[in-house]
């Protein structure tokens, strides 16, 4: 594939994104993982980004009798006529989160060992399920979320402090399901792929212990009530063991993964003729840092052809992180763009999108943003310094002024972030 023009290289990168997402769909992936009908009754829950349109799937590809509910993130919502679908907020909780959460605790009430529950949990499924534990108020959960989200903390780290303030995380909502047979679909959006770190592990056990939680509000210097700090000091704030009864009749499955999003992409590489390298699907750390070390391996390639040779794609995910300082708006996708951009100082032949796969970076309905190698001379033009941006954390006002933003609306999937670099 032959680039002739800047928009035919930016075009070129937003079909990769676009196949990402695509193999990612649940309509993709979810089919080949039902299980056969069960003697009594098929009972369907979940929560996440991607629940309500994993539940559509089912829905249409089961053949019985089938009840439930799953919460989404609000305008995530997909139509289906026997399982209810719920809406809340993400990345903040909120009540209708709250509420979310004791339905599906009740949908699971009183099953026998003859019924069989399909749960259905993908990426943002901690916010979107914030039931306290009891003495912790859900204030008390949306401030330390709020806390933690601009700490520097990564998704594992923010994840274990969920699970031991959570009435339904760390493998409750499976003992909540005992003695059903109980299936757990996962898409995953978090490095390594942990069932436990996607959304914080409702359904299965948990090797972390309530003073791994303990550390890490220290570490980060979060201040938090005397009321959680009492939960936190009792057996009740303990997440499930994997000795735990409420496992033994449980099996969960990851369907859709950052890995296979950034194969689909690949494929579409070498497809135009170029050569992929997939860097890594778990890549953690402050953005703007991994920004400059991609940046200076653009530039290793560039003038030495070291690692890899040009015209070729560098692709890679993960969860970055970002500590926020300023008072601006953005997000871990933004700010790796906007820092790429300063570090690559105008590279020629250059070209690199970073977004979200489900299309919400940060807290914005803006998945990421696309760069050129003329990006910054435009921002100068318009006499916006770059550099000031970035401290300020505020990308997407960056972004947005100069058109780069890149918008996908609701995706329904999410398996992480996605970055390219087109080298030519």
């Amino acid at each position: 594939m032959v680039m002739t023009s800047p928009q035919s290289a930016f075009q070129f990168l937003i079909d990769l994104l676009t196949h990402a997402i695509a193999s990612a769909q649940p309509a993709q992936q979810l089919p080949k993982y039902l299980p056969s009908p069960p003697k009594g009754r098929l009972v369907v829950i979940g929560a996440g980004k991607a629940s309500a349109a994993m539940a559509q799937v089912l829905e249409a590809h089961w053949q019985g009798p089938l009840s439930g509910c799953v919460v989404t993130r609000y305008g995530y919502e997909q139509a289906c006529t026997k399982i209810k679908i719920l809406q809340a907020s993400h990345p903040v909780p909120d009540e209708a989160g709250e509420q979310a959460a004791q339905e599906i605790l009740a949908t699971v009430a009183n099953l026998t060992i003859d019924d069989t529950v399909i749960c259905l949990i993908s990426g943002g499924g901690s916010a979107l399920l914030p039931l306290p534990l009891p003495g912790i108020s859900l204030l008390d959960k949306k401030q330390i979320t709020e806390k933690l989200l601009k700490s520097g903390a990564t998704i594992s780290e923010m994840n274990i402090v969920r699970r031991h303030l959570s009435a339904i995380k760390g493998g409750r909502l499976a003992n909540a399901c005992y003695p059903a047979q109980l299936l757990t679909l996962l898409i995953s959006d978090v490095p390594g792929d942990n069932p436990m770190d996607i959304a914080s592990g409702p359904t299965v056990p948990d090797s972390s212990t309530v003073q791994d939680a303990i550390d890490l509000l220290l570490r980060y210097q979060v201040q938090v009530s005397d009321a959680v700090w009492q939960v936190l000091k009792t057996p009740l704030a303990e997440s499930l063991k994997p000795q735990h009864i409420a496992f033994e009749r449980s099996t969960c499955i990851t369907i859709a993964t950052p890995q296979m999003a950034l194969q689909a992409a690949a494929q579409i590489v070498q497809q135009a003729g170029m050569n992929a390298y997939i860097l890594g699907d778990a890549i953690e750390g402050e953005a703007k840092d991994v920004a400059k070390v991609m940046a200076a391996m653009v530039h290793q390639i560039q003038h030495h052809q070291q690692p890899f040779q040009t015209p070729c794609v560098l692709l890679s995910g993960g969860e970055t992180t970002v500590t926020v300082k300023g008072k601006g708006r953005g997000g871990r996708n933004v700010e790796f763009m906007l820092a790429l951009a300063i570090a690559l100082k105008g590279a020629k032949n250059v070209y690199a999108l970073a977004a979200d796969t489900d299309g919400v970076d940060g807290q914005e309905e803006i998945a990421g943003a696309i760069i050129g190698p003329n990006i910054l001379e435009k921002a100068w033009q318009q006499q916006m310094n770059p550099l000031s941006y970035l401290l300020n954390n505020d990308a997407h006002t960056f972004f947005e002024m100069l058109g780069a933003s890149v918008i996908t609306g609701p995706t329904f999937t999410n398996v992480n972030d996605f970055r390219a670099i087109l080298i030519l």
